[in-house]
């Protein structure tokens, strides 16, 4: 199933069913409640939830504002370095431990809502991601059981402004200005995908133009591991949003770089999910 939450008088959320969307919004009589609690009671609870939004009026996502679709995840932990073009056009050396930094939920935007360039910096790069949503959540997660701990999978753009970025060894500043965080449009619940999110294709586009273009197979940690080793430290949670990593043709790494002003609009498609839009402005 896909899901996308919206706003058009109230909030509301939407299945896609037969080639369209069809919703309900908060306060209908027939709404399942938030995507949140809906992916911690289980796939069952999506399922029945997906039957009665199918069963809602349509809801037509050009004329709507499409909402990130999880608002505030418990957790957003984000991989650096997993994919080894990306690292090796950065100048690192390809870590053997994953690279984790953190997001905040104040710097989210959704689906077409401006990607806000800082005034403070013009080094504003995109970077087109998958993200694996948790569905029940733990600690020393095994392997063999990791995936069953995925609700499913969205789009991130982890837009970031470089400067600030290697202000310090370490990247939070420049991950977490306020309106850099695009999410959405869907989520997919992970049964529509091949395990793993494996072998689909991510690309982003910047006014068209391709600057990124690899496949889910690249990530150096995979999903199960990304999991595996988080949980061995850090108690895993629903709504949990892992974003997974980023592959070669970021701007800063392009001679001569190539940063987002206002006016420009950012893709990220990624195969079997859908497409992530956003315009820049300026603040």
């Amino acid at each position: 199933m896909r899901f996308t939450r919206f706003e058009h008088n109230g909030v509301g959320l939407a299945v896609e069913h037969n080639g369209a969307w069809r919703g309900l919004r908060e306060g209908d009589p027939n709404f399942p409640g938030p995507l949140s609690a809906l992916v911690a009671k289980g796939a069952k609870a999506l399922r029945e939830a997906g039957e009665r939004l199918a069963a809602g009026p349509a809801v037509d996502l050009d004329k709507v504002k499409v909402l990130p679709p999880f608002p505030t995840p418990p957790k957003i932990i984000c991989v650096g370095l997993n994919y080894r073009d990306h690292s090796a056009e950065s100048g690192f050396k390809q870590p053997d431990y994953p690279t984790l930094f953190t997001r905040f939920a104040t710097s989210l935007v959704g689906h077409n809502a401006p990607v806000v360039r800082p005034k403070v910096s013009d080094k504003f790069d995109y970077e087109g991601e998958l993200v694996a949503v948790i569905g029940h959540g733990g600690r020393h997660i095994s392997h063999d059981r990791a995936l069953d701990h995925v609700a499913g999978y969205s789009i991130f753009n982890d837009v970031s402004v470089r400067d600030y970025q290697f202000k310090s060894p370490q990247w939070t500043v420049g991950k977490n200005f306020d309106g850099t965080g695009p999410f959405g449009p869907v989520f997919v619940t992970a049964d529509e995908l091949p395990a793993g999110a494996k072998g689909l294709r991510l690309q982003t586009r910047l006014n068209g133009q391709v600057m990124q273009d690899a496949n889910t197979d690249d990530m150096v940690f995979d999903i199960a591991t990304l999991i595996v080793t988080i949980s061995e430290a850090i108690t895993l949670e629903s709504g949990d949003v892992i974003v997974t990593g980023t592959p070669s043709g970021v701007g800063q790494s392009r001679k001569p770089p190539v940063f987002m002003k206002a006016g420009d609009r950012v893709e990220v498609e990624i195969e079997k999910i859908g497409i992530l839009s956003n315009p820049v402005v300026d603040e």
